[in-house]
This record gives C-alpha cells, structure tokens and sequence, in this order.
C-alpha cells in the first residue's frame, strides 16, 4: 500500500510539474475612432481562436454592430460601466484589455478568474485603474505560487533542512530578498537570460535542498542554509519573473503591478508555510509519521531529478 501511494504520489507530481508554469494571457485591443465609437479585436494566441473561448460583456448602453461585430457603440455616454469577460480562468489565466482613447490616451485593464469584470470611468480614471491592477496582479501572484510546483517544493526542502526553528526566519527571509530582486530586474529589462537554463537551474537546486535534508553531515547548507536559500533565490527569481514576461505588464501601472505580482508571490509561500505548519503539528501527534520525511524527501528529488534532465536535455536539443 505504501509503494502505490508513493507512486500516485510521484505521478502527481510529475503531472502537476509538467504545467507548473502554465501562465497565458489573452490580449483585447479596444480604439476609440470617434466619441463613443469603437473598434476591437483579440489579438493572436497560440492557444487558437480567443473568440471561441472568452466572450467580453460591454456595459449596458453599448451595443455590438449587427453588421460589423468588432464595431462597438456606446453613444454619448461613452464607454463607462461594467466590463467583463466571460470564460477567464479557464483556458487563459487572465485577459489584458487595452483602450486607447481618442484623446491619444490609454488605458489597460487585467481580468482574472478572480476579478472577471472591472468598472471603467472613461478616460480619466488612473487612480482607480491602479488599484485594479494591484488587485489583479496580486491574485496572478499567489496563482503562480501556488501552480509552480518547482518553487513550492523548494521551499519544502528549505524547510526539511532547517526545521521549524529561528534559523527558517533568516532562511526564507534571503530566499525571499533573492527571488524580489530578481524578478524585478528581469521585469524591467535590467536582466535577461533564456528560459531553458533558468528552469534547468530550478530544478537542479531542488536536488540539492532535497539531498542535503536527507543527511546530518555538517555542510555549507546546513551551516548558512540562508546563503544557499539566497543564491537559488536570484535563479527562482528569474523563473517568476518569466511566469510576469507571459502574463504581460500593464505600461501605464508597471509598477504597481511588479510590485503586486511580487506581494501575491509572497502571500501564496506563507499560505504554503501555514500550511505544512499545522501539518507539521498535527503529525507530532502520531510518531510514525516521521518515518515519512525521508520517503518525501527522495519523492521530492527523485521529481527534481527526472525535470532536470527533461531540461537539460531541451537545452542540448
């Protein structure tokens, strides 16, 4: 019974690892030709026709030409009022909605699974966009936490190596510093390296949290386990911040939504270390349950393993 739950175990995690960073973004383009006249369309997506998965809902006084559907009309009262999407979160994570303004404004607008429609203003409504895109983006953030499987059983292993102790403060403070970093210099084009090695990188790295929690030795990880959790920080970083790369940034709240996307990272890590927090208190009831830690820890590395050389072999490809 163990083994076979040990194999469900690790094909749920290849599965789940294989669309860890499964991220895509759905772009609408909205032009104001004349007052309260508009043209739209979806841009192109490799995931097919946008149409045939998300369907926008205009406000209520708008109303899509009979004759010419990607002509929109909404009169004197211009385009103010509830915007939707409907479909987001399915086969997109989230819909970027571009309005370019007859007055050589523009404005952008995120919609996720979580916020599915938003309240336009018209033009001038750059306050309330910003708080839009902050909302937006921090829900993105904890999204892709949550759904990267690699980052997450990173910061497992962090937490098998260290223990629930004062150490694992200092330790996921410099993982979280590193992978800030990181992802805002690669957001804002300061840094930039390819994908592949990157997420070849991640996986190596889990590797060696994994191994270094399987034994006592007194090790560099074990001695400055912060070092170790800052240096693959700056390369989980880069991974996040190609995560932000597909899903798009905002020009008008770049950062606003850098810094949104960056906080949703971080409260979707403490919902996880909450999590194997009261995990870790509930098996102190039943002491057999440590004999789990090492099967989890080779389950982790065995996964890590098999990724990295999925990866490297795409590098060498």
């Amino acid at each position: 019974m163990s083994r076979l739950l040990s194999f469900l175990l690790l094909a749920l995690l290849l599965a789940a690892g294989a669309r860890a960073h499964e991220m895509s973004m759905a772009e609408m383009q909205l032009r104001e030709t004349a007052h309260g006249e508009f043209i739209w369309q979806w841009t192109a997506s490799e995931r097919g026709s946008v149409d045939a998965q998300l369907r926008p809902r205009w406000p209520g006084h708008c109303r899509v030409d009979a004759e010419q559907p990607n002509a929109l009309h909404c009169g004197a009262e211009g385009l103010a009022g509830e915007l939707a999407v409907e479909g987001v979160g399915r086969s997109y994570s989230a819909a970027l909605v571009k309005v370019f303004w007859l007055d050589g404004q523009a404005r952008v607008y995120t919609l996720t699974a979580a916020q599915p429609a938003v309240q336009l203003y018209g033009a001038a409504d750059d306050l309330r966009g910003a708080g839009q895109v902050a909302s937006a983006y921090t829900v993105l953030g904890v999204e892709h936490i949550l759904t990267g499987v690699d980052h997450l059983m990173f910061v497992v292993g962090l937490l098998f190596l260290v223990g629930f102790r004062r150490r694992l403060l200092w330790t996921i403070t410099a993982f979280t510093a590193a992978h800030s970093l990181t992802l805002a210099s690669s957001a804002l084009g300061w840094l930039v390296l390819r994908p592949p090695p990157v997420e070849a990188a991640i996986a190596l790295s889990i590797v060696l949290v994994a191994g270094e929690a399987l034994h006592r030795r007194d090790t560099l990880a074990r001695r400055w386990p912060a070092l170790i959790a800052f240096l693959f920080g700056l390369v989980h970083g880069l991974g996040f911040a190609g995560a932000l790369k597909e899903i798009g940034l905002p020009e008008q709240h770049l950062t606003v939504a850098l810094l949104s996307f960056n906080l949703g990272v971080e409260i979707g890590q403490l919902m996880t270390l909450g999590l194997c927090w009261a995990l870790w208190k509930l098996a102190a009831r039943w002491p057999a349950a440590a004999r789990l830690r090492t099967a989890l820890l080779y389950l982790i590395g065995a996964c890590a393993a098999y990724w990295s050389w999925l990866r490297i072999a795409a590098i060498l490809a």
